[in-house]
Protein backbone atom coordinates (compact mmCIF):
# COMPACT_ATOMS: atom_id res chain seq x y z
CA UNK A 1 0.00 0.00 0.00
CA UNK A 2 1.03 3.46 -0.77
CA UNK A 3 2.17 5.70 1.83
CA UNK A 4 2.76 8.82 0.17
CA UNK A 5 0.55 10.34 -3.10
CA UNK A 6 1.86 12.24 -5.54
CA UNK A 7 -0.56 14.80 -7.08
CA UNK A 8 -0.76 17.72 -9.84
CA UNK A 9 -2.73 20.39 -10.39
CA UNK A 10 -4.81 20.84 -13.55
CA UNK A 11 -5.73 24.60 -14.31
CA UNK A 12 -6.38 26.90 -11.74
CA UNK A 13 -9.40 28.76 -13.73
CA UNK A 14 -11.62 27.82 -10.97
CA UNK A 15 -11.29 29.54 -7.78
CA UNK A 16 -11.86 26.18 -5.08
CA UNK A 17 -8.10 25.27 -6.62
CA UNK A 18 -6.60 27.38 -4.21
CA UNK A 19 -8.41 25.82 -1.35
CA UNK A 20 -7.38 22.21 -2.55
CA UNK A 21 -4.20 23.26 -3.13
CA UNK A 22 -3.64 23.95 0.64
CA UNK A 23 -5.95 21.25 1.56
CA UNK A 24 -3.51 18.73 -0.45
CA UNK A 25 -0.31 21.08 0.92
CA UNK A 26 -1.78 19.80 4.93
CA UNK A 27 -2.27 16.82 3.92
CA UNK A 28 0.92 14.62 5.65
CA UNK A 29 0.50 11.70 3.08
CA UNK A 30 0.73 14.29 0.02
CA UNK A 31 3.24 15.79 -2.11
CA UNK A 32 2.22 18.68 -4.37
CA UNK A 33 4.28 17.92 -7.28
CA UNK A 34 3.17 20.02 -10.02
CA UNK A 35 0.90 23.02 -11.11
CA UNK A 36 -0.63 22.64 -15.13
CA UNK A 37 -1.80 26.23 -16.28
CA UNK A 38 -1.70 27.84 -19.71
CA UNK A 39 -2.63 30.89 -18.45
CA UNK A 40 0.52 31.36 -15.52
CA UNK A 41 -0.10 34.36 -14.02
CA UNK A 42 -3.14 32.58 -12.21
CA UNK A 43 -0.59 30.44 -10.37
CA UNK A 44 2.66 32.34 -10.80
CA UNK A 45 2.34 33.69 -7.36
CA UNK A 46 1.54 29.97 -5.60
CA UNK A 47 4.20 28.29 -7.93
CA UNK A 48 6.79 30.97 -6.34
CA UNK A 49 6.05 30.68 -2.66
CA UNK A 50 5.31 26.76 -2.66
CA UNK A 51 8.61 25.85 -5.29
CA UNK A 52 6.30 23.71 -7.26
CA UNK A 53 7.60 22.89 -10.89
CA UNK A 54 4.86 24.51 -13.50
CA UNK A 55 3.95 22.82 -16.77
CA UNK A 56 2.08 25.37 -19.44
CA UNK A 57 0.77 22.09 -20.95
CA UNK A 58 -0.92 19.92 -18.46
CA UNK A 59 0.02 16.66 -20.74
CA UNK A 60 3.81 17.43 -19.70
CA UNK A 61 2.79 17.12 -15.72
CA UNK A 62 0.92 14.10 -17.25
CA UNK A 63 3.66 12.28 -18.16
CA UNK A 64 5.64 12.61 -14.78
CA UNK A 65 5.27 9.97 -12.34
CA UNK A 66 2.02 11.86 -10.30
CA UNK A 67 -0.86 9.16 -8.95
CA UNK A 68 -3.68 11.97 -9.17
CA UNK A 69 -4.45 14.97 -10.57
CA UNK A 70 -7.17 17.72 -9.34
CA UNK A 71 -8.95 19.26 -12.84
CA UNK A 72 -10.20 22.66 -11.64
CA UNK A 73 -10.34 24.32 -15.39
CA UNK A 74 -13.45 25.75 -16.63
CA UNK A 75 -16.44 22.99 -17.45
CA UNK A 76 -16.19 22.85 -20.67
CA UNK A 77 -12.34 21.01 -20.20
CA UNK A 78 -13.13 18.73 -17.64
CA UNK A 79 -14.14 16.20 -20.08
CA UNK A 80 -10.88 16.40 -22.32
CA UNK A 81 -8.71 16.46 -19.01
CA UNK A 82 -10.37 13.77 -17.31
CA UNK A 83 -9.75 11.82 -20.01
CA UNK A 84 -6.36 12.56 -20.95
CA UNK A 85 -5.72 12.10 -17.43
CA UNK A 86 -7.02 8.39 -17.25
CA UNK A 87 -5.01 7.34 -20.04
CA UNK A 88 -2.48 8.14 -18.44
CA UNK A 89 -2.94 5.84 -15.65
CA UNK A 90 -4.01 9.25 -13.04
CA UNK A 91 -6.45 9.21 -10.40
CA UNK A 92 -9.20 12.18 -11.01
CA UNK A 93 -10.32 14.45 -8.54
CA UNK A 94 -12.78 16.87 -11.09
CA UNK A 95 -14.46 19.97 -9.73
CA UNK A 96 -18.17 20.28 -10.00
CA UNK A 97 -20.04 20.45 -12.61
CA UNK A 98 -18.75 16.77 -13.75
CA UNK A 99 -19.60 18.37 -17.17
CA UNK A 100 -21.51 19.91 -19.50
CA UNK A 101 -23.19 17.00 -21.42
CA UNK A 102 -24.80 13.39 -20.35
CA UNK A 103 -22.82 11.50 -22.46
CA UNK A 104 -19.48 13.47 -22.00
CA UNK A 105 -19.96 12.47 -18.35
CA UNK A 106 -20.83 8.63 -18.99
CA UNK A 107 -17.88 8.66 -21.39
CA UNK A 108 -15.69 10.18 -18.61
CA UNK A 109 -17.03 7.55 -16.15
CA UNK A 110 -16.57 4.55 -18.59
CA UNK A 111 -12.97 5.79 -19.28
CA UNK A 112 -11.76 5.75 -15.87
CA UNK A 113 -13.31 2.72 -15.26
CA UNK A 114 -11.18 0.84 -18.41
CA UNK A 115 -8.27 2.34 -17.31
CA UNK A 116 -8.52 1.21 -13.61
CA UNK A 117 -8.44 4.78 -12.06
CA UNK A 118 -11.00 6.17 -9.30
CA UNK A 119 -13.12 9.67 -10.50
CA UNK A 120 -13.94 11.97 -7.85
CA UNK A 121 -16.53 15.07 -8.21
CA UNK A 122 -15.72 17.70 -6.04
CA UNK A 123 -18.89 18.23 -3.72
CA UNK A 124 -17.23 19.61 -0.83
CA UNK A 125 -20.87 20.29 1.15
CA UNK A 126 -20.87 16.04 2.31
CA UNK A 127 -18.11 17.27 3.96
CA UNK A 128 -19.81 19.82 6.35
CA UNK A 129 -20.59 19.01 9.96
CA UNK A 130 -24.17 20.09 10.16
CA UNK A 131 -24.76 18.18 7.04
CA UNK A 132 -23.11 14.70 8.32
CA UNK A 133 -25.17 15.53 11.67
CA UNK A 134 -28.17 15.84 9.65
CA UNK A 135 -28.15 12.70 7.82
CA UNK A 136 -26.98 10.24 11.08
CA UNK A 137 -30.35 11.86 11.76
CA UNK A 138 -32.13 11.28 8.89
CA UNK A 139 -30.67 7.60 9.40
CA UNK A 140 -32.02 7.37 12.96
CA UNK A 141 -35.40 7.58 12.02
CA UNK A 142 -36.15 10.85 14.09
CA UNK A 143 -38.14 12.69 11.21
CA UNK A 144 -39.64 9.60 9.71
CA UNK A 145 -39.81 9.11 6.39
CA UNK A 146 -38.62 11.91 4.29
CA UNK A 147 -41.69 13.94 2.15
CA UNK A 148 -39.56 16.55 0.71
CA UNK A 149 -36.81 19.06 0.87
CA UNK A 150 -36.38 22.58 0.15
CA UNK A 151 -32.84 23.78 -0.60
CA UNK A 152 -30.93 27.26 -1.49
CA UNK A 153 -27.97 27.50 -2.96
CA UNK A 154 -27.94 31.29 -3.68
CA UNK A 155 -24.43 32.77 -4.46
CA UNK A 156 -22.67 35.56 -5.87
CA UNK A 157 -22.45 36.40 -9.65
CA UNK A 158 -18.93 34.85 -10.15
CA UNK A 159 -18.20 36.59 -13.69
CA UNK A 160 -15.25 35.91 -15.91
CA UNK A 161 -15.54 32.27 -17.68
CA UNK A 162 -18.73 31.28 -15.51
CA UNK A 163 -20.55 33.60 -17.70
CA UNK A 164 -19.47 32.40 -20.91
CA UNK A 165 -21.77 29.90 -22.06
CA UNK A 166 -18.83 28.30 -24.27
CA UNK A 167 -16.73 27.85 -21.48
CA UNK A 168 -19.33 27.28 -18.39
CA UNK A 169 -22.10 25.25 -20.38
CA UNK A 170 -25.08 27.42 -18.28
CA UNK A 171 -25.37 30.20 -16.00
CA UNK A 172 -26.33 29.66 -12.41
CA UNK A 173 -29.07 26.49 -12.80
CA UNK A 174 -26.19 24.93 -13.30
CA UNK A 175 -23.69 25.99 -11.19
CA UNK A 176 -25.56 26.20 -8.19
CA UNK A 177 -28.06 23.29 -8.94
CA UNK A 178 -25.54 20.23 -8.50
CA UNK A 179 -23.97 20.60 -4.86
CA UNK A 180 -27.74 20.98 -3.29
CA UNK A 181 -28.90 18.27 -5.90
CA UNK A 182 -26.48 15.79 -4.36
CA UNK A 183 -27.01 16.14 -1.18
CA UNK A 184 -30.74 15.47 -1.66
CA UNK A 185 -29.48 12.58 -3.26
CA UNK A 186 -27.83 11.23 -0.94
CA UNK A 187 -30.18 11.97 2.00
CA UNK A 188 -33.28 10.09 -0.10
CA UNK A 189 -30.79 7.65 -1.64
CA UNK A 190 -32.64 7.94 -4.64
CA UNK A 191 -32.98 9.34 -7.95
CA UNK A 192 -34.70 12.29 -9.82
CA UNK A 193 -37.41 11.22 -12.11
CA UNK A 194 -39.22 14.08 -12.88
CA UNK A 195 -37.52 17.95 -13.76
CA UNK A 196 -39.66 21.08 -13.88
CA UNK A 197 -37.22 24.52 -14.13
CA UNK A 198 -37.58 28.07 -14.06
CA UNK A 199 -34.27 30.20 -15.43
CA UNK A 200 -34.01 33.65 -16.28
CA UNK A 201 -31.75 36.48 -16.32
CA UNK A 202 -32.98 38.52 -13.57
CA UNK A 203 -30.34 40.46 -11.90
CA UNK A 204 -27.88 41.15 -15.07
CA UNK A 205 -29.53 41.57 -18.14
CA UNK A 206 -25.93 42.02 -19.86
CA UNK A 207 -25.20 38.39 -18.89
CA UNK A 208 -25.44 35.79 -21.67
CA UNK A 209 -26.90 33.03 -19.27
CA UNK A 210 -28.98 32.66 -16.52
CA UNK A 211 -28.67 34.47 -12.82
CA UNK A 212 -31.65 33.23 -11.30
CA UNK A 213 -33.55 30.27 -11.37
CA UNK A 214 -35.47 27.66 -9.48
CA UNK A 215 -35.69 23.96 -9.79
CA UNK A 216 -38.36 21.21 -8.77
CA UNK A 217 -37.82 17.59 -9.01
CA UNK A 218 -39.86 14.23 -8.59
CA UNK A 219 -37.40 11.46 -6.59
CA UNK A 220 -38.21 7.79 -8.07
CA UNK A 221 -39.12 6.76 -3.95
CA UNK A 222 -42.04 9.65 -4.40
CA UNK A 223 -39.69 12.59 -2.46
CA UNK A 224 -40.42 15.84 -3.78
CA UNK A 225 -37.32 18.37 -4.06
CA UNK A 226 -37.43 22.17 -4.52
CA UNK A 227 -34.15 24.14 -4.79
CA UNK A 228 -33.39 28.27 -5.11
CA UNK A 229 -30.19 27.98 -7.05
CA UNK A 230 -29.38 31.64 -8.03
CA UNK A 231 -26.16 33.82 -8.70
CA UNK A 232 -29.11 36.74 -6.51
CA UNK A 233 -26.29 37.91 -3.08
CA UNK A 234 -24.92 40.93 -3.69
CA UNK A 235 -21.25 42.58 -3.97
CA UNK A 236 -22.17 43.79 -0.12
CA UNK A 237 -23.40 40.32 1.09
CA UNK A 238 -20.73 39.35 3.85
CA UNK A 239 -19.51 36.09 1.89
CA UNK A 240 -20.21 34.40 -1.47
CA UNK A 241 -23.86 32.49 -0.73
CA UNK A 242 -25.22 30.16 1.62
CA UNK A 243 -26.30 26.17 1.45
CA UNK A 244 -29.09 25.41 3.14
CA UNK A 245 -32.03 22.54 3.36
CA UNK A 246 -35.15 21.95 5.12
CA UNK A 247 -35.85 18.44 5.29
CA UNK A 248 -39.23 17.65 5.87
CA UNK A 249 -40.62 14.34 7.34
CA UNK A 250 -43.82 12.17 8.38
CA UNK A 251 -42.18 13.08 12.42
CA UNK A 252 -40.94 16.09 12.10
CA UNK A 253 -38.01 18.56 10.41
CA UNK A 254 -34.76 18.92 10.03
CA UNK A 255 -33.30 22.57 9.02
CA UNK A 256 -29.81 22.99 7.81
CA UNK A 257 -27.66 25.75 7.15
CA UNK A 258 -24.66 24.58 5.96
CA UNK A 259 -22.69 27.40 6.95
CA UNK A 260 -23.12 29.05 10.69
CA UNK A 261 -20.23 28.42 11.97
CA UNK A 262 -19.33 32.25 11.61
CA UNK A 263 -18.95 35.38 13.74
CA UNK A 264 -20.66 38.33 11.92
CA UNK A 265 -18.07 41.36 11.96
CA UNK A 266 -19.48 44.66 11.28
CA UNK A 267 -16.00 47.12 9.84
CA UNK A 268 -16.95 50.81 9.97
CA UNK A 269 -13.80 50.84 7.69
CA UNK A 270 -15.14 48.29 5.68
CA UNK A 271 -18.24 49.82 5.15
CA UNK A 272 -20.41 46.09 5.33
CA UNK A 273 -20.71 43.32 7.30
CA UNK A 274 -18.29 40.37 7.07
CA UNK A 275 -18.29 36.68 8.03
CA UNK A 276 -15.33 35.03 9.43
CA UNK A 277 -15.87 31.47 9.29
CA UNK A 278 -14.31 29.41 12.30
CA UNK A 279 -15.64 25.77 12.21
CA UNK A 280 -15.01 23.13 9.25
CA UNK A 281 -13.07 23.50 6.32
CA UNK A 282 -15.32 21.40 3.97
CA UNK A 283 -12.83 21.54 1.12
CA UNK A 284 -9.98 20.25 3.31
CA UNK A 285 -11.77 17.52 4.18
CA UNK A 286 -13.48 16.12 1.24
CA UNK A 287 -9.52 16.63 -0.49
CA UNK A 288 -8.38 14.18 2.57
CA UNK A 289 -11.51 12.01 2.04
CA UNK A 290 -10.16 11.96 -1.81
CA UNK A 291 -6.72 11.17 -0.52
CA UNK A 292 -7.27 8.41 1.83
CA UNK A 293 -9.50 6.14 -0.51
CA UNK A 294 -6.17 6.15 -2.88
CA UNK A 295 -3.90 5.40 -0.75
CA UNK A 296 -6.01 2.64 0.82
CA UNK A 297 -7.06 1.45 -2.35
CA UNK A 298 -10.87 1.94 -1.62
CA UNK A 299 -13.39 3.51 -3.60
CA UNK A 300 -13.46 7.10 -2.95
CA UNK A 301 -16.88 8.35 -1.10
CA UNK A 302 -18.60 10.94 -3.66
CA UNK A 303 -18.14 8.98 -7.34
CA UNK A 304 -18.43 9.65 -10.98
CA UNK A 305 -21.57 8.85 -11.21
CA UNK A 306 -22.83 10.83 -8.42
CA UNK A 307 -21.63 13.76 -10.43
CA UNK A 308 -23.32 12.17 -13.36
CA UNK A 309 -26.72 12.36 -11.37
CA UNK A 310 -26.35 15.78 -10.06
CA UNK A 311 -25.26 17.57 -13.23
CA UNK A 312 -27.78 15.89 -15.10
CA UNK A 313 -30.92 17.46 -12.91
CA UNK A 314 -29.57 20.44 -13.89
CA UNK A 315 -29.15 20.11 -17.35
CA UNK A 316 -32.68 18.73 -17.53
CA UNK A 317 -33.72 21.99 -15.93
CA UNK A 318 -32.21 24.05 -19.33
CA UNK A 319 -34.44 21.53 -21.42
CA UNK A 320 -37.50 22.03 -19.17
CA UNK A 321 -36.89 25.48 -19.11
CA UNK A 322 -37.06 25.64 -23.25
CA UNK A 323 -40.31 23.17 -23.36
CA UNK A 324 -42.19 25.00 -20.17
CA UNK A 325 -42.92 22.01 -19.35
CA UNK A 326 -41.65 18.93 -16.82
CA UNK A 327 -38.56 16.29 -17.93
CA UNK A 328 -38.21 12.88 -17.40
CA UNK A 329 -34.88 11.28 -16.35
CA UNK A 330 -34.41 8.07 -17.04
CA UNK A 331 -31.20 5.74 -16.53
CA UNK A 332 -29.25 9.20 -15.63
CA UNK A 333 -30.63 10.79 -19.60
CA UNK A 334 -33.43 13.38 -19.61
CA UNK A 335 -36.21 13.00 -22.55
CA UNK A 336 -38.76 15.15 -22.86
CA UNK A 337 -42.28 13.70 -21.91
Amino acid sequence: MKTTLKVGFISFAHGHAFSYLEGMRKHPQVQVVGIADEVKSRVEHVVDQYDIPYYEDYKELLLTDIDAVVICSENAYHYEMTLAAAEAGKHVLCEKPLGISVPEMEEMIQVCQDKGVQLMTAFPCRSLISVIRAKEAVERGEIGEIIAIKGTNRGSNPGGWFVDPSLSGGGALLDHTVHVMDLMHWFTKSQVREVYAYAATRFNEELQVDDAGMIHVKFENGVFGVLDTSWSRPKSFPTWGDVTMEIIGTKGVVHVDAFAQKNEIFSDEDGKGSWEFWGDNMDNMMVASFVDAILAGKPVPITGEDGLRAASVALAGYRSREAKQPVALYADRAVQR
